[in-house]
């Protein structure tokens, strides 16, 4: 190859050399230009080596000095800005000290699981029984079976003439609201509705407090991601742990229900905060073979704390001098205290340190972590610390998500991200409601609805392991959204053409499968757009997604309030969002194995690979260019190198001109 392109350009100069000798009529004889060219190509045939010489000569010596000068001339390649590739690895890789502070974020996550899923038992929706009927009531009919309006127990409806006065238990009785007797099949046996007797007329203060915490989760994953790439994120993590004793322990003490949800919306907005800054810790202090399955594990534990919630709630229950519910609160805040030494043990971000150019604190950092890894950085050979030495003199320089607008490729992939997890985790709640069964008995619906659930996030978790292995993150995410699509479609299509003993066992079959793969959908979106978001606005993005995500949940709450009215456009529009989905994914790219991109530059180049080989690619334009660079409007030297065809071709083009003329 080396000597073809020798050939090749001694021919090129022989050309330029025969103009300029012959003049610019040479041209014309051909036979004159191909003698020259073999002249020239003897000439620059390499001639043997000399026998016993200490050093054989080579023919391409003269373009390896060449290139050796051009590589020389270039500057040699940033270390800083190649985080995954050259910092990390000079500073020991995953070692010990990463993996301390991987498994100090992993420890919140089970206490974080407990406080997503307390609505379930401070809210859950009792069970009444009838007191004191009401004999000389005309007003009141009786009144339907009750129906399950969350997965953990059935709610009171009101009677047939929907005045919204009175209740029926089921069985002909009749009775006013405050004569009804209250209970709980969650394992408490008094919660926020007891409490403050939150049925009839004040039903609707129910979902409000349910809308507190999802609401302010959303606006706290907007706010405490924009703070995190602004301020660090050490800073967000400390004070959400700290506003999260304040505001979680002051619910516990609340004197109404307005107290309750606005505290509720507070202790949404830090527990939104610490759930985001663990996350983008969690993955900035991985290396790219190891982000999937450290962020896996703590998906594990959250999961876990839905699995132990009920046993915390039961070991609530009759506290003395104290209502279970303000127990129950008490316990599943109370070990964010564990927390609190993190404000010395848990270090800031030494990749947003990096990607911000906090030098100064970066080579302390950097120190600290070699030290815990046991790495002589005075022997350090890559010459990390002496570029950072270079760099001192730099003023940081931080980023706001508003800046994604201006680019071009960033802001669509996570547009993309964003409608994902809205779909995941609104569809989930059609696949949840199809899945209860409005006629059981409460006793059974207790935890049975609640553990199947959790049961379907525990699979999901453990199929998407090798899924994600095995496909990639884009070809995990596209297949679990088919699956989803398929089964909100067959669901809603098919169930109606299938008999009514087989209805209810396939709805059920489609729910729990629609379920499992909505969840796969959510919690991978999630990750994807924690890697491939930049450093410097890693925080902002990936608020925006887990925003989206709750808006998705809050779905829930407002079918509810609205008693599922709708529930069938609701559905329709989900599933016709999945089938979008699945034609947006393709225009992602694929994350794994590649290095985290650390500025918005890098976010921007970080695009979906092409169907050909950079190789192959290459190619084809080279050959493309090669081909239509030589037509002229006049004949050249090239012309007598080109195909009959294309001679052809262009003579009948000259042709049909002065004909034309």
């Amino acid at each position: 190859m080396r000597n073809r392109q020798i050939l090749k350009r001694s021919e090129c100069s022989s050309v330029s050399h025969f103009h300029s000798t012959t003049g610019p009529g040479a041209w014309m004889d051909p036979a004159a230009l191909m003698e020259y060219k073999a002249r020239a190509r003897e000439h620059a045939r390499p001639s043997p080596p000399l026998s016993g010489s200490l050093s054989t000569a080579t023919p391409t010596g003269h373009f390896k000095s060449r290139r050796h000068e051009d590589d020389c001339s270039r500057p040699a390649p940033r270390l800083l800005p190649n985080i995954d590739g050259s910092v990390l690895p000079s500073l020991g890789g995953f070692g010990k000290h990463q993996k301390q502070l991987v498994v100090l974020t992993w420890i919140p996550a089970l206490f974080i699981g407990f406080s997503q899923f307390s609505d379930y038992f401070l809210l859950a929706q009792p069970n009444g029984t009838c007191v004191q009927p009401l004999a000389n009531e005309s007003d009141w009919t009786a009144a339907s079976p009750p129906v399950t309006v969350t997965s953990i127990a059935p709610s009171l409806q009101p009677t047939g003439n929907g005045t919204g006065h009175g209740y029926g238990d089921g069985v002909g009785m009749l009775c006013a609201c405050k004569e009804w007797r209250l209970e709980l099949q969650t394992g408490l046996s008094q919660n926020v509705v007891t409490k403050w007797n939150l049925v009839c007329d004040s039903a609707w203060k129910v979902h409000i407090a349910k809308f507190s915490l999802l609401v302010g989760s959303i606006f706290g994953y907007l706010v405490m991601g924009v703070m995190a790439d602004w301020f660090g994120r050490h800073p967000v993590l400390i004070l959400s742990v700290l506003f999260m004793l304040v505001f979680g322990l002051s619910v516990a003490f609340s004197v109404n229900v307005t107290m309750f949800s606005t505290l509720r919306f507070f202790e949404g907005f830090c527990l939104a905060g610490l759930a985001l800054s663990l996350y983008v810790l969690r993955i900035e202090l991985c290396l790219p073979g190891w982000r999937f399955s450290m962020t896996m594990v703590a998906s594990f534990l959250m999961v876990g704390g839905q699995l132990l919630m009920p046993g915390v709630a039961a070991l609530c229950r009759h506290w003395p001098n104290r209502d279970d519910w303000q127990v129950l609160q008490i316990v599943i805040i109370s070990p964010f205290v564990l927390m609190l030494p993190y404000v010395w043990i848990f270090p800031e971000s030494l990749r947003w340190l990096l990607a911000t150019q906090h030098y100064r604190r970066s080579k302390a950092m950097m120190l600290r972590i070699a030290r815990k890894n046991q790495v002589d950085m005075t022997t350090e050979p890559s010459g990390v610390l002496t570029e950072l030495e270079q760099e001192l003199h730099k003023k940081p320089q931080r980023s706001c998500i508003v800046k994604m607008m201006s680019t071009r490729n960033l802001w669509k992939n996570i547009v993309v991200l964003c409608v994902n997890s809205l779909t995941g985790y609104g569809i989930h709640h059609c696949f949840a409601r199809s899945m209860m069964d409005p006629e059981a008995q409460p006793t059974a619906l207790c935890h049975a609805d609640y553990y199947t659930m959790a049961g379907i996030a525990v699979a999901t978790c453990l199929a998407l392991c090798p899924a994600v292995g095995l496909m990639g993150r884009r070809g995990g995410l596209l297949t679990f959204m088919i699956i989803t699509a398929l089964a909100s479609l067959l669901q809603l299509g098919l169930l109606n053409f299938l008999r009514d003993t087989l209805n209810r066992k396939f709805s059920v079959a489609f729910s729990i499968i629609g379920m499992f793969s909505s969840h796969a959908v959510s919690t991978l979106s999630i990750f994807f757009c924690a890697e491939i978001t930049p450093t410097v606005i890693r925080g902002g993005g990936l608020g925006l997604v887990l925003a989206s995500a709750g808006f998705g949940m809050l779905t829930a709450p407002i079918m509810e309030l609205h008693n599922q009215k709708g529930y069938f456009l609701h559905h329709v529009i989900f599933a016709c969002c999945t089938l979008l989905c699945i034609i947006c994914l393709l225009l992602l790219p694929e994350p794994r194995g590649q290095p985290l991109p650390e500025s918005l530059a890098d976010g921007e180049t970080f695009t979906r690979q092409t169907l050909l080989h950079p190789g192959e690619q290459h190619l084809l334009l080279a050959k493309s260019d090669r081909d239509y660079s030589r037509v002229h409007d006049t004949p050249g030297v090239g012309d007598f190198l080109e195909p009959p065809s294309a001679r052809g071709y262009k003579q009948t083009q000259v042709e049909r001109q002065s004909t034309a003329e």
